[in-house]
């Protein structure tokens, strides 16, 4: 089977480098600690669960078909799974974005997220021959929001995906649950419920997470979700401040939670910098994503210079290596690509980077 494949800037960074400046970033210990399970799926495992899914007998909706289950398929879905089954290429991210639709169709039973869960699991994890070896991530923490579908409750999506985590040691994988910005309130409240009751019961959930768009929600009814979750031990990590219109307002109140961690942190004011710094926030870089969702003009203007000035904890992720087409090797290697490939940072400074990363893990 063919592997995921990186290109773009992460692509550009890593041919730049020579075969020792390929080792050193091999060789030192990495935490993946910003991955989306439905964004992190290999192509090629997408295209076998499309396939799976067209021919299952509980699931006869080939597009093409005139049959009624497939008459019943959402457009977007249908879309999607005719780009899943057809030989395209997709170089943009748009193309990628446009699939996702049928992606959550096509994970919607235990043993189809299992599978996925699998291969970003293995991705990540496992020793790649292409690298001598050496895997992507020392350590991975996944995160997923819980979707019920009529196949499964959100209580055994979580375990589904928990049965895959746990075939690695503690040492090498954990869970956070997602809470989607659009839930309703007892919806997430539902979400938060599960992951306490699975860490109580020794399940190796560790942390809660809010995602989503970032212009949709009223953040004042998750305070008692979150407050709920670090009581209960859980990690607490907040996509904040991703477009430069989130409500500076919005961002302190999301802020006086007390998280953990924050995902990207682009557009902070400087009131809510002085937070973070109090704080010592770790933020989740994720390089290539910022890139390619024009979040950030250049890779010189990236906000990780600040941070590292600043000597304030990072961690390096890749988001979602589905539509941004990286790897956490090639975002590491934007880190020490020369400029304009990448931010020219030395091995010293990189390994440092690495070790941030790996203390701001939810234990």
């Amino acid at each position: 089977m063919e592997t995921h494949t990186v290109a773009g800037y992460a692509a550009e960074a890593l041919a730049s480098l020579t075969p020792s400046q390929l080792q050193f970033l091999k060789s030192i210990p990495k935490a993946e600690l910003h991955a989306h399970l439905n964004g992190s799926i290999p192509f090629p495992v997408l295209r076998q669960l499309a396939h799976e899914f067209l021919s299952s007998n509980n699931n006869p909706a080939d597009p093409t078909s005139t049959s009624a289950s497939a008459s019943t398929l959402p457009p977007d879905v249908r879309a999607g799974l005719e780009r899943l089954q057809a030989d395209v290429v997709l170089n943009e991210i748009n193309d990628f974005f446009g699939l996702f639709p049928a992606i959550y169709a096509i994970t919607a039973t235990p043993p189809a997220l299992a599978l996925a869960a699998r291969a970003v699991l293995d991705f990540f994890l496992a020793p790649d021959p292409n690298a001598g070896g050496a895997a992507q991530a020392a350590y991975l923490e996944l995160r997923s929001t819980p979707r019920a579908t009529p196949a499964m409750t959100r209580m055994q999506y979580i375990e589904t995906v928990l049965d895959e985590v746990e075939r690695f040691p503690p040492e090498r994988a954990a869970l956070i649950v997602s809470l989607d910005r659009r839930m309703d309130r007892e919806t997430a409240a539902e979400c938060v419920r599960c992951a306490v009751q699975l860490k109580e019961a020794g399940r190796r959930v560790v942390g809660v997470d809010l995602c989503g768009d970032p212009k949709a929600g009223n953040m004042d009814e998750f305070a008692e979700h979150f407050r709920i979750a670090k009581a209960a031990g859980l990690g607490v990590t907040l996509h904040i401040a991703e477009v430069p219109d989130c409500p500076p307002s919005e961002t302190l109140r999301l802020l006086s939670y007390k998280p953990d961690r924050l995902g990207h942190a682009t557009f902070l004011s400087p009131a809510a910098k002085q937070v973070v710094h109090t704080d010592e926030m770790c933020i989740e870089i994720c390089l290539s994503s910022n890139l390619l969702c024009k979040t950030v003009p250049t890779l010189d203007a990236h906000h990780l210079r600040y941070y590292l000035g600043h000597d304030h904890p990072v961690a390096i992720c890749t988001d979602d290596i589905l539509p941004f087409r990286n790897s956490l090797l090639g975002e590491y290697a934007l880190l020490l690509a020369q400029p304009p490939l990448g931010l020219g940072l030395t091995e010293p400074e990189i390994e440092k980077v690495a070790r941030m990363g790996m203390s701001s893990r939810f234990k």
